[in-house]
């Protein structure tokens, strides 16, 4: 029995070799494909990759083999692009050739391709394009969905003011709000913060920012096949996820039985109305799958992503009370203790600005970006590519490049100033990707962070329950998203 155990490894391994061979053999005679480490059988270059912090290895490999090289998770074969230049040249200037979706095994998992975040090709292009022409249409980037958040900040600073000077982590609040303004557009009303339902969505939410921090779920992305037998945090996010699904489902199902064609209520009215209209048509890419898990992507993207950068954002604030203190100054200058702030506000208040940015490029929320690929075999500089080749875009090197961040490991709200106090714009910023798949939310998100931020410090002064140097505010790193450290603070009444 051990044996034959052993005969079958050694079978797989030659398998893999001659795997290896056959593909470099069959591109090799198109052109020079990106450098990169030694490549073993079957693991790939794990022995290159810390699970606990891909990026950093990454960047360390780019100072080996350059700013375009190639890596394997697993067989999976990616090509890594390092640094501002090489990034700018793939989403922007060979926009097109870039513009596929990448098939990490967890996303692929998560996700099933099916939605506006991981689906490729004409599905892709027909759900984007739906997606941000109705999304406009129910007020997204309007004074509209603006005045749904001043409304929604309006309860936060409120239920905040219920802590009465107590202690606590701000994360549950912040998510509860973020993910009121998602679901008051894509399921057409907000949901009260003591609805059952919507706080076992919102533990889900939560349980899962930390579950994907784990081990497992890195190594998941090398072996997929093999995870998926072995027990871990990774089966519980899965299984999170597909909580979250359901959730989704089921508000489907009851606009399905709701539904007025001539009065769509939101974004879920509006595909079962395309739906119908399509029906006849036997290629559509508008069918119930594809409207679950569309809604599903909006909602996670809409809840998770801002929800965490305000959450990094507030641990950052109450370690540096000076900068609180300027915004502070700024916010009684332009609005004043009795209004709401609004996005007209922005542009009179540079300081603001410039930290919200600052906050945004200094956590580094999604390091190795979301996947891209190549949709066809690409000439990229010197290299070539092959069609459906996975891209990892660093976001991180482009985030944190010390020619145009100086000293980019530390926090500087300086980094958008000019001399003179102005904001200072910077191509650098990319956050929210560039390109094609550039997120179809950033418009909105830039407007929840500004209202919640400005509406809280109108109302806050911050206050440590530890001493201001122990407070660490380096975000907690994993392959999909950089998550903050716990914390609480008090909030006291301005």
């Amino acid at each position: 029995m051990e044996l034959l155990g052993t005969t079958t490894i050694l079978l797989l391994i030659c398998i893999s070799c001659l795997l290896l061979f056959a593909t470099q053999r069959s591109t090799s005679h198109k052109g020079k494909e990106p450098p990169g480490p030694m490549t073993f059988p079957i693991v790939g270059n794990i022995l290159h990759l810390n699970p606990r912090n891909v990026p950093e290895s990454l960047k360390k490999l780019s100072e080996k083999y350059g700013p375009v090289f190639t890596i394997y998770l697993g067989p999976k074969k990616v090509v890594v692009l390092y640094g501002y230049d090489v990034v700018k040249e793939a989403l922007i200037d060979q926009a097109d050739d870039f513009s596929g979706r990448g098939t990490l095994p967890l996303i692929t998992k998560l996700f099933r391709g099916t939605g506006i975040v991981t689906s490729n090709g004409e599905t892709w292009k027909q759900l984007r394009r739906f997606a941000l022409t109705t999304l406009r249409d129910f007020g997204m980037g309007k004074k509209s969905i603006e005045e749904r958040i001043q409304e929604e900040a309006h309860f936060l600073v409120e239920r905040i003011k219920n802590t009465h000077r107590q202690p606590f982590n701000p994360g549950r609040f912040l998510l509860h709000a973020v993910s009121n303004i998602i679901c008051s557009i894509v399921f057409g009303d907000r949901f009260d913060y003591e609805d059952k339902k919507f706080l076992t969505l919102i533990d889900l939410i939560e349980e899962n920012n930390n579950l994907q921090l784990s081990v497992q779920a890195q190594l998941y992305n090398f072996f997929p096949t093999i995870m998926d037998y072995i027990p871990g945090p990774h089966k519980q996010l899965i299984e999170n996820v597909e909580k979250v699904d359901q959730f989704t489902t089921d508000i489907v199902m009851e606009h399905q039985k709701t539904l007025d064609p001539t009065c769509p209520r939101d974004f879920v009215d509006a595909f079962l109305i395309k739906m119908e209209q399509e029906k006849g048509n036997s290629h559509s890419e508008f069918n119930t799958e594809t409207l679950t898990r569309t809604t599903l992507d909006l909602f996670l993207a809409g809840t998770g992503t801002t929800s965490v950068t305000l959450r990094h954002g507030f641990l950052i604030l109450h370690k540096y009370p000076e900068i609180v203190e300027k915004i502070q100054q700024e916010i009684d200058s332009v609005i004043g203790r009795d209004r709401s702030p609004r996005m007209a506000d922005r542009s009179r208040m540079p300081y603001t600005d410039a930290v919200i940015h600052e906050i945004q490029r200094y956590i580094d929320f999604i390091p190795l970006n979301v996947p891209h690929a190549v949709i066809k075999d690409t000439k990229f500089r010197d290299y070539f590519i092959p069609k459906d080749t996975m891209i990892f875009p660093m976001l991180s090197s482009v985030l944190h490049d010390s020619k145009e961040f100086p000293n980019p490991e530390k926090f500087d709200p300086g980094h958008f100033l000019n001399a003179n106090g102005t904001f200072k714009k910077s191509d650098y910023f990319m956050p929210f990707s560039a390109g094609k798949r550039i997120c179809a939310g950033e418009g909105l998100a830039r407007m929840e962070i500004f209202i919640f931020v400005t509406s809280i410090l109108q109302n806050f002064t911050l206050k440590p329950v530890v001493d201001l140097k122990d407070i660490d505010t380096t975000p907690l790193i994993s392959s999909l998203a950089s998550m903050p450290r716990h914390y609480e603070i008090s909030f006291v009444p301005r």
